[in-house]
């Protein structure tokens, strides 16, 4: 290669290495950025309200007392309900188009579920207000309340009446939306499994669910995770269709079908309304909270990964 040429590749590799270089600390700035100035604003919610802001349920702009347990409550239940039942129908759905599904139907099912993830989310809201609410009100939290009747826990867990919006239906929103992430994530992990890890276990008298449980779910545990991880970031933050279904009220009910609220839906249905330092600061602190519950979920994940990589390493 003349020396003319290696100047003009070492002038493109050092403009590549900047550039993304450039393009890492542009994230890092963005996201410190969003971090102080979230800190910033929740000073002063902090500073008149302290550690109480936390474990308050209380929210009256009236009379300036806000606590914002309700909403994290609600925030922390929504988002479990649909990881419930969100992540074993989406693993269902992966593996069956992975390992079950016949040639000619994988690609239909497959552009369902990535037309899932293109629906906005205030047409999920629509829906479930107009059309899912009226039937679980009608048909199954009925059913629920009568059937869980003087069980200890679950009676008071699925207590009446019947609203039809509420944390219940939330959840049951957010695990429709986040079923085409993992699905998307955790079938595209599961198709990176060589071919003749999988052909040796049949080889070896494996049924489906051995090959899937021993071979296919060990090697791809990292996508998996990450593809769940994903899917709960997006129940977490999710605002416009829980702010139609959850009832939008400031308290904790010991039952799951009682209305609630949760934080984003308590941001976006009171920023516009909100009046006076302290009102702002209170929203403000909850999406500062909202940001540490995401960031907890995640460091948690990040590490629970880690070690079950060390323990798998040990066991070699």
């Amino acid at each position: 290669m003349s020396p003319s040429a290696l100047r003009r590749h070492g002038i493109w590799d050092a403009l590549l290495r900047n550039a993304t270089r450039t393009a890492a600390i542009t994230v890092l700035l963005l996201l410190g950025g969003v971090i102080l100035s979230l800190i910033h604003g929740s000073i002063p919610a902090f500073k008149a309200f302290g550690f109480s802001f936390l474990t308050t349920e209380t929210w009256n702009p009236v009379t300036e007392k806000f606590g914002a347990l309700a909403p994290i409550y609600g925030t922390l239940v929504t988002s479990f309900i649909a990881m419930l039942i969100g992540i074993p129908v989406s693993l269902g759905v992966a593996i069956f188009i992975t390992e079950l599904c016949p040639l000619w139907l994988r690609r239909p099912i497959s552009t369902a579920i990535e037309l899932l993830a293109g629906i906005p989310s205030i047409i999920y809201g629509i829906w479930g207000l107009f059309v899912l609410s009226p039937f679980l009100q009608a048909h199954v939290q009925p059913l629920i309340i009568a059937t869980f009747s003087g069980v200890p826990v679950l009676s008071s867990l699925f207590a009446g009446p019947p609203y039809g919006i509420g944390i219940f239906t939330a959840g049951i929103i957010l695990s429709i939306m986040v079923l085409p992430y993992i699905t998307s994530v955790t079938r595209d992990v599961f198709e990176t499994v060589p071919a003749v890890l999988k052909e040796s276990a049949y080889g070896l008298g494996c049924t489906t669910w051995e090959v899937v449980s021993k071979v296919v779910l060990p090697y791809t545990r990292a996508g998996v995770i990450g593809g769940i991880m994903l899917g709960l970031g997006r129940a977490l933050g999710e605002t416009m269709a829980v702010t139609f279904v959850i009832g939008n009220a400031h308290k904790i009910a010991a039952s799951i079908l009682a209305p609630g609220t949760t934080i984003s839906a308590n941001i976006a249905n009171e920023f516009t309304e909100a009046e006076g330092e302290l009102y702002t600061s209170s929203l403000v602190a909850q999406g500062l909270i909202l940001f540490g519950i995401t960031f907890i979920v995640l460091a948690a994940a990040r590490l629970m990964l880690l070690r079950l990589e060390m323990r798998s390493g040990s066991k070699v």
